[in-house]
C-alpha cells in the first residue's frame, strides 16, 4: 500500500509499505477514506524527528471503512464507516473506567514513561503505524472506533478523531463562566473550534488570537472577535484593557511549542535538531525547548482566579514558568492529550442534523491526494495558499 512516511527533518515521502494484517484478536483493518495533516504532525515535521525512524508511517486523524476485524471485535463489521480516536485505549482499565483515555494503562508506554499509545506519533507514544495510508490496522478495536452514518462528506466526521473532541475537552477545562469571556490563543484548526465550542457552550465572548489573516477571517466568519498579534506590542496589556481592565475569564492555549515570537526557543530547538539522536532526545525530554511566548501571554492575560487551558503541544521538562505571579494571581491550569471517547456522544449530536453549528464543513481549505501529502506538509508548516487545514485522500 501507499503511506507518507518520515525520512527527517522536513523530509516526508509517498512510498510503498507492507500492508497491515490482524496481528491480535482485537485488530482491525479500515480502508482510509479521507486523513487529515494535524498542528501536531509539523513538530515531527520540524522538532520531534529525534523520536522518529526513517520509514516511521505518519498521521492519527483517519476516517475510512472495516475491511477485517479479529476474533475478538464483535461491535464492528466488514463494511462499517469508522472515524479513528487519535489514542489507542481498551475502554476496560482503571483508566479507561474513570475515562481518562489517554492514559490507558492497556496501551500506556511505560517504557519511556508516557501515556496511552498514539497513531504514527514517535517512539515516545508506542511507534504505532499511522493513518495517512491507504489502509491501518488498529487495535483495541472493541472499543476504540467511532461507528458514523453512511451518510454525509467525511469533513461532516473526520475531526472527530482528535481536533473536535481536543478542542471541546479544551473548552470544558478552560470553565468559563456563563455569559463570560474566553480568549483561544491561536485560530488554528483547534483554535478554530475551540472558539465555535465557546461561543457554543455559552460564553458570552470569545476573543480569538492569531497573525495569519485567513485565519483572523475564518473566525469572523463565525462570529468570533479577533486580535491580530502581529498588531499588538502587549498582547496581554491589550486583552486585559478589551475585558474590563480585568482580563478574560479564561485563556485556552492553542498553540503549543512552536509558538511564533520566541526567537530563544527556536535557536533551542534547532540546536536539539542538529544533535544526534541520543543527544537530542534527552535535551528534548530533559531540557526547556519549548517555545513559551504563548503560554506566558495566557498566563499574563487571564484574570485573577481565572483558568487556562492548554491543548497546544509541549515537550520540556524544564520550561521556566512564572510561578510567583501565577500564584498570587490565583490561575488554575489544566492540560493534557484528549480522552477523544469522553467527549464523543457530547458531539456527535451536533453533527447529525443540517445546521452545522459547529462549523465543520468550514474548516479545511485544501483536499489532495495522498501523493501530494509532502507538497501539503510545507504548504501547511509555511501556511501559504491560505492553508488552515488539510485533508488528504487515499
Amino acid at each position: 500500500m501507499k503511506a507518507l512516511t518520515w525520512h527527517g527533518k522536513r523530509d516526508v515521502r509517498v512510498e510503498d509499505v507492507p500492508d497491515p494484517r490482524i496481528e491480535e484478536p482485537t485488530d482491525a483493518i479500515v480502508r482510509i477514506t479521507s486523513t487529515a495533516i494535524c498542528g501536531s504532525d509539523l513538530h515531527l515535521y520540524e522538532v520531534l524527528g529525534p523520536y522518529l525512524k526513517p520509514g516511521d508511517v505518519l498521521g492519527h486523524e483517519p476516517m475510512g471503512i472495516v475491511e477485517e476485524v479479529g476474533p475478538g471485535v464483535t461491535r464492528l463489521k466488514k463494511g462499517d464507516r469508522v472515524v479513528v480516536p487519535f489514542n489507542i485505549s481498551c475502554g476496560s482499565c482503571w483508566m479507561c473506567e474513570r475515562q481518562l483515555y489517554a492514559q490507558c494503562e492497556t496501551t500506556q508506554v511505560t517504557s519511556q514513561g508516557k501515556g496511552a499509545s498514539l497513531f504514527g506519533y514517535t517512539s515516545l507514544y508506542g511507534s504505532v503505524p499511522g493513518g495517512q495510508a491507504e489502509y491501518l490496522r488498529v487495535p483495541q478495536a472493541q472499543f476504540g472506533p467511532i461507528k458514523i452514518p453512511d451518510t454525509g462528506a467525511d469533513e461532516r466526521w473526520l475531526y472527530l478523531s482528535d481536533i473536535l473532541p481536543t478542542a471541546w475537552q479544551a473548552v470544558k477545562y478552560a470553565d468559563t463562566p456563563p455569559g463570560g469571556t474566553l480568549a483561544v490563543f491561536g485560530l488554528g484548526p483547534v483554535g478554530q473550534f475551540s472558539a465555535r465550542i465557546g461561543r457554543h457552550l455559552g460564553a458570552g465572548r470569545v476573543i480569538g488570537l492569531d497573525l495569519v489573516p485567513e485565519r483572523l477571517e475564518m473566525a469572523r466568519r463565525h462570529g468570533i472577535e479577533v486580535l491580530d498579534v502581529s498588531q499588538l506590542d502587549d498582547v496581554p496589556g491589550a486583552l486585559i484593557d478589551l475585558v474590563d481592565g480585568r482580563g478574560p475569564d479564561a485563556v485556552i492555549d492553542a498553540v503549543g511549542m512552536e509558538a511564533h515570537g520566541a526567537p530563544l526557543g527556536k535557536v533551542a530547538q534547532t540546536a536539539a535538531g542538529l544533535l544526534p539522536d541520543k543527544l537530542a532526545q534527552a535535551m528534548t525530554d530533559k531540557a526547556g525547548v519549548d517555545r513559551l511566548v504563548v503560554l506566558h501571554a495566557a498566563l499574563k492575560a487571564v484574570r485573577r482566579g481565572g483558568t487556562v487551558s492548554i491543548s497546544g503541544v509541549y515537550g520540556g521538562e524544564q520550561d521556566p514558568m512564572p510561578l510567583m505571579e501565577m500564584f498570587d494571581r490565583g490561575i488554575q491550569l489544566r492540560m493534557g492529550q484528549c480522552h477523544v471517547r469522553r467527549w464523543v456522544d457530547e458531539i456527535i449530536p451536533l453533527l447529525e442534523g443540517d445546521d452545522d453549528p459547529l462549523g465543520v464543513e468550514d474548516l479545511r481549505t485544501h483536499r489532495l491526494p495522498l501523493a501530494q501529502a509532502p507538497q501539503a506538509y510545507e504548504m501547511f508548516q509555511k501556511k501559504e495558499d491560505g492553508c488552515v487545514k488539510v485533508v488528504l485522500a487515499p
